[in-house]
This record gives C-alpha cells, sequence and structure tokens, in this order.
C-alpha cells in the first residue's frame, strides 16, 4: 500500500508533534528584576518571584553566633565576586538552619545596596526536583547576577540516583557550576544519604569501597560544613528572651523562665522551633499580636 506525499506529511507531522510532547519543557525566561528571591518550579521550568520572604531576623537568632558568622563571610565574598565554597548545613532539627540561610541573603543584600552593588537572588529548589538543576543552572548562567541556589532539607534514600545530577552540577559535568552561582542546602545528615543506602551499597557492589565512596564524596562537594547541634538551657532561654524583647510581649522574667522551662521539658526538646512555639502561645494568652512574625526557625 502506498501513500501520498500529503499522507505521508501528514504522517510525520503527528510524529514531530507527539515527539515535542513528550520532550521535557524548555525553560522560560525570567524577569530576575522583580524580585530578590524565586521559587522554581520545575514541572513548568520556570521561576516565580518572591516578594516577601518568610524569615526570621538575624539578631534573633540565638546559640549559633559562630556558624552565622562563617555563612555570612562566604556569602559576602560570593556577592563581591569573590572565591567562595558551596555551603551545607547539617544537624539538629528546629536550630534555625534555613533560617540562617534566609537571613544571611537579606543582610548581605543591606550590604550590598550601602555599596551600590547588584542585589544578590536566592532560588529555591525542592529536593525532588534535584533532577532539573541543570535546566535551572542554564537558565540562570546568561544572568547578570549572582544566585544562591537554596535546597531545604537535602537527602536521598535508597534507589534514589538523583544525588547524581547534584554532584555533577557542584563539581562534575563538563561546563560545571557557573561562576555566578553558589549551591546552599541544609540537612539532617552530615552525609546527606542515609545509612542504610551506604550500606546496601557496600553488600551488592562488586567493589563495595569504590561504590560507597562515591555516595559519600557527595558532602565533599560542600567546601563549607556548618553544624548545628542540640542547644543548651541557657542558649533556649536566650532565644525565648530576644522573642519576648522583640515583640514586648508583657510577662515576669521569673515566671517566663519558669513556664518556658516547663515547655521544653514536655515537648523532650530544646530548639530554636521548641522557643518559638512557646513565644507563640504565651503571646496568644496574654493578648499579644504577633503581626509580623519571624518564620519558625528551622
Amino acid at each position: 500500500m502506498t501513500h501520498s506525499p500529503a499522507d505521508l506529511g501528514a504522517v510525520l507531522t503527528r510524529i514531530a508533534d507527539a515527539l515535542e510532547r513528550l520532550a521535557p519543557a524548555r525553560a522560560a525566561t525570567a524577569d530576575f528584576t522583580q524580585a530578590d528571591a524565586f521559587i522554581w518550579h520545575a514541572d513548568e521550568r520556570r521561576l516565580e518571584a518572591v516578594p516577601r520572604v518568610s524569615r526570621v531576623e538575624m539578631e534573633l537568632l540565638k546559640g549559633i553566633e559562630r556558624t552565622r558568622d562563617l555563612l555570612m563571610d562566604n556569602t559576602l565574598r560570593f556577592a563581591r565576586d569573590l572565591p567562595a565554597n558551596n555551603a551545607l548545613l547539617w544537624g539538629a532539627r528546629g536550630m534555625g538552619k534555613s533560617s540562617l540561610v534566609k537571613a544571611a541573603h537579606a543582610s548581605v543584600n543591606a550590604e550590598m545596596a550601602r555599596e551600590g552593588k547588584p542585589p544578590l537572588k536566592l532560588v529555591e529548589i525542592h529536593r525532588e526536583d534535584i533532577e532539573t538543576l541543570p535546566a535551572l543552572m542554564s537558565l540562570v548562567r546568561p544572568a547578570p547576577f549572582r544566585f544562591v541556589i537554596f535546597c531545604d532539607d537535602l537527602s536521598f534514600d535508597a534507589d534514589d540516583t538523583s544525588y547524581k545530577s547534584l554532584k555533577a552540577v557542584l563539581e562534575g559535568g563538563i561546563e560545571g557550576r557557573p561562576e555566578n552561582v553558589i549551591f546552599y542546602a541544609t540537612s539532617n545528615r552530615r552525609h546527606i544519604l542515609a545509612r542504610e543506602m551506604v550500606e546496601n551499597e557496600r553488600s551488592t557492589a562488586i567493589n563495595p569501597g569504590e561504590a560507597v565512596e562515591e555516595k559519600v564524596s557527595l558532602s565533599d562537594r560542600f567546601g563549607l560544613w556548618l553544624g548545628f547541634h542540640k542547644c543548651s538551657q541557657d542558649d533556649y532561654l536566650a532565644m525565648i528572651d530576644s522573642y519576648i524583647a522583640h515583640f514586648a510581649i508583657p510577662i515576669a522574667p521569673e515566671t517566663l523562665r519558669q513556664e518556658a522551662l516547663e515547655w521544653s521539658t514536655t515537648r523532650g526538646a530544646r530548639s530554636g522551633r521548641t522557643a518559638w512555639q512557646y513565644v507563640q502561645d504565651v503571646a496568644g494568652r496574654l493578648g499579644v499580636s504577633l503581626s509580623e512574625p519571624p518564620a519558625a526557625p528551622r
């Protein structure tokens, strides 16, 4: 059975249309002057501007002064076109890891404004979208700004191979990381990968040592490791005192200390998040409005 040129043309057109639908969406161009923060929507290959970032003021982050200074210094150097490292913020939950990243971004941009320099852009990518990092990099590479690509709660479980995309972007690959991009991530794990994931590789690989090394070496791509540990009682109370003073909540120091300690005891934890939850409770009981609340530490 023969087909006319017109029929063949129609068939080829349908095939081309089908392939076009199956192909990954091209990254849309972005107007980086809209805002200083963006969220990456991987399914649509586009950036959404975030006019107002939910964040904690830097001065309210207590008990992490050394970590704060290290991240601020690294971020300032990067914003000033100087060498800087990818950063991994790891450790205890609720101690302000992601809060510090957002606070550092705001503080650095305040300094950039004083120096008359362009603002630093913050782009958040979700953990499940790590495989699309190359597309995001292609979008920001030609832009006349510098970018902190930020992934909160980064970790990889068994059978998850998307960590290879991250490794390639951070250091490997032909193009490597764009000069105007730095990568910050938070994780509860120092080596990002689940222990069972590493143990599984060790037990099933032909060369266990090399297989484990490939996975563990992911964290080596971060030149700056910042550890967050459970806070002491003094640090916990200092966090609460800062919030109480910031929002002018009228409560006697003796009552505050007693209630705050009882609050942490009933929850079995002391952290920045626990401190903020207590402040919300006491403010509500005393009828104090937190109309401009900082985000709970993360």
